[in-house]
């Protein structure tokens, strides 16, 4: 056995709240990785439409998230749609309600406030109701403490929490952060990573990196 089918939308028997995104979310705008998967009480069938807010296709923007990563209930990506112009006096979208208020209203103004995609790296742990915001990339191996708003970067294995999320502590030394994204396990493939799987749940980094 090489472990659970990465196509399988509830993959835990008798626990729909937990699902694999990949087969669940069909969006062209939104890429997410083999093994990622979203936890809710509700279920995690509507992730798109109750997790990824202000995503509109005519933007550009995408939503990137990498394999193996865990997303708590209550996760929130918002994208580049929910900005609004900062440039003049008022922040408020006339535009968008038309009827004469759409006129003259500069639409480069508000494409310099598209901050581009948002990418999640691969075996990320999101906490319950974290706010992402636009064009935030995290990188692989990060955790984010539930209930924290990140508007800003993240770097591999951080710990981030807070409003605005700040990084609070590293996961491990710089030497051994670079070995791990070197390693990068979360591309192996599933004969492999079960075969490995001590290694990759242990703290043995020599074993890891001996992995066959």
């Amino acid at each position: 056995m090489h472990g659970p089918k990465p196509e399988i939308k509830h993959p835990i028997f008798l626990h729909p709240r937990v699902g694999f995104l990949k087969p669940l979310v069909d969006k062209p705008n939104i890429e997410i990785g083999e093994y990622t998967y979203y936890d809710d009480p509700d279920g995690p069938d509507l992730f798109a439409e109750k997790c990824v807010l202000h995503h509109y296709e005519f933007i550009g923007d995408k939503l990137i998230i990498g394999r193996f990563c865990a997303i708590a209930e209550g996760a929130r990506f918002i994208m580049n749609g929910a900005n609004h112009v900062l440039s003049g006096f008022s922040t408020y979208p006339f535009n968008i309600f038309g009827h004469g208020w759409e006129e003259g209203f500069d639409v480069e103004s508000w494409r310099r406030e598209v901050r581009g995609d948002t990418v999640v790296g691969n075996d990320v742990w999101i906490g319950m109701e974290a706010v992402i915001m636009p064009g935030v990339k995290i990188g692989d191996g990060a955790i984010i403490a539930g209930r924290s708003v990140v508007t800003h970067d993240v770097p591999p294995y951080a710990v981030a929490a807070g409003n605005a999320a700040q990084v609070v502590k590293m996961r491990f030394d710089e030497l051994t952060v670079r070995r791990l994204l070197d390693i990068a396990w979360w591309n192996w493939p599933a004969d492999k990573i079960t075969r490995n799987l001590d290694a990759i749940r242990g703290n043995n980094l020599a074993k890891l990196e001996a992995a066959a």
